[in-house]
């Protein structure tokens, strides 16, 4: 599945059990459950984000933009966390709003059969966009993906606390399960906020990343050494500059062979990379 259909159906799954929750939590008079459409209701927002910022990244390079549009996809990613940290303040208000109230929930069976299937929805459709997002190297497909699947331990959360509900009938228990959803979705955006700044700011790629660069260069008799090894990520696109220092070789032409025979098993391990080689003649410093 390409990343344009993963994100439609992100947005359709997402927009059907908005409904099914909103109608239910509402006539059940349950903050838990409530507060899992309001999740949705943002995930619905974050997919409709990475749906067009995908159609923005996918687009090719131009005069304005001659590395492409990939930093789309992690001000994407940005965005998307921000908003999965509103949701999580949002339920946490409601659900201390609720512990001092005296309403009861009612008609739980029905919550718990929508917690149930939701949960199941979601892990099909996060899995799959799982799948999406590491074929294509998409970080909004990953985001969604990543909250879609903390849906899934949500919804889980809630279908439990809605059946401890009708055993014990302890009404708390109800604003309780929304507090410890809010926490875990506060979790997960903290940890999209750190993974797509990262990206913004220009880090440079992992460590194993780099060490798979470094062992192409190592496995070339012709270079021996290199210096300013600079490398960053846009969206799906890695960017690599390198100064290479050449050895055997008097020939223009050679070190031209030598630089793109290099550039090209880069681009074997990274697909859709741009790479700046930049050779220089060995000299001994000692």
């Amino acid at each position: 599945m390409n990343k344009k259909n993963a994100a439609i159906l992100s947005i359709l799954s997402n927009t059907t059990l908005i409904v099914f929750k909103l109608s239910a939590g509402i006539a059940m008079n349950s903050i838990s459950v409530i507060s899992e459409g309001v999740h949705s209701s943002i995930d619905l927002i974050a997919s409709i984000i990475a749906f067009i910022s995908i159609k923005k990244s996918s687009k090719k390079e131009d005069e304005e933009h001659p590395f492409g549009h990939g930093k789309y996809e992690n001000v994407s990613g940005f965005v998307e966390a921000l908003l999965i940290l509103l949701a999580a303040v949002l339920i946490i208000y409601e659900a201390a709003k609720k512990l001092f109230s005296n309403g009861t929930v009612e008609n739980i069976d029905s919550g718990i059969y929508i917690m149930l299937i939701s949960s199941l929805i979601n892990f099909f459709i996060s899995m799959t966009l799982f799948k999406s997002a590491k074929k294509t190297n998409s970080l909004a497909l990953e985001a969604d993906a990543a909250h879609l699947l903390t849906d899934v331990f949500t919804s889980l959360g809630v279908f439990g606390g809605l059946i401890l509900l009708k055993i014990t009938h302890i009404k708390i228990l109800d604003s309780l399960t929304a507090l410890i959803v809010a926490i875990l979705i506060i979790k997960t955006s903290v940890d999209l906020i750190k993974k797509s700044m990262k990206d913004l700011v220009d880090s440079s790629l992992d460590k194993e990343e780099i060490a798979k660069i470094t062992n192409i260069l190592n496995a070339y008799p012709n270079v021996n050494g290199y210096h300013r090894l600079r490398t960053r990520k846009c969206g799906n696109t890695r960017e690599i500059d390198i100064h290479l220092q050449i050895v055997d070789t008097d020939s223009l032409t050679k070190t031209h062979n030598i630089c793109s025979a290099i550039e090209e098993q880069i681009k074997q391990t990274f697909p859709d990379s741009y790479i700046v080689i930049h050779p220089e003649p060995y000299t001994d410093n000692r």
